[in-house]
């Protein structure tokens, strides 16, 4: 068989996935005395894709829209380039919304970071795909520590899409 019908196959067994590289930068602010005063850079890049496509696009499946995320975080004041891991959650239809959710450690403690892209609307994409509003807390206690803002640059738009690969 070529090329095309082994791509085919795994298709249809759903064992073919892809991934993805993206990079969120911007700023952010810590909360309540956790950190230096002022603004502070905030970046993330993190490789994210779903393992098996059919599973990702199944409306029925448990994992629909859902993907693993893996990269690092810096997040001035606290870390730089710390591994993170997590998941990515495309919640169109639910809540108008995509997700980032990760974990990391900095300085002894564990963190957790949730971003949202929200309000999607055709009409807005162009401003609610790029930006990402986010709170950071420490993964103990629930306390807020930080909350930024990030944007997918247009700097890293070709890059993006390049990544892009099967896996």
């Amino acid at each position: 068989m070529g090329r095309k019908e082994d791509l085919l196959i795994m298709l249809m067994e759903k064992r073919v996935g892809f991934k993805a590289d993206e990079v969120m930068s911007g700023t952010h602010r810590f909360v309540g005395g956790a950190g230096p005063v002022g603004e502070l850079p905030f970046e993330f890049k993190v490789t994210w894709g779903p393992r098996r496509l059919g599973k990702f696009l199944n409306p029925l499946d448990a994992d629909f829209m859902l993907s693993d995320l893996a990269g690092t975080v810096t997040v001035g004041g606290l870390c730089d380039d710390a591994s993170c891991e997590g998941r990515l959650e495309f919640r169109y239809v639910e809540e108008a919304k995509i997700r980032y959710i990760f974990d990391f450690d900095a300085g002894g403690k564990r963190y957790h970071y949730v971003g949202e892209k929200r309000d999607l609307r055709p009409w807005n994409l162009h401003k609610t795909h790029t930006t990402c509003y986010g709170t950071l807390t420490e993964a103990d206690t629930g306390k807020v520590v930080s909350e930024s803002t990030t944007y997918f640059r247009l700097s890293t738009a070709i890059p993006f899409m390049l990544s892009f690969r099967w896996g």
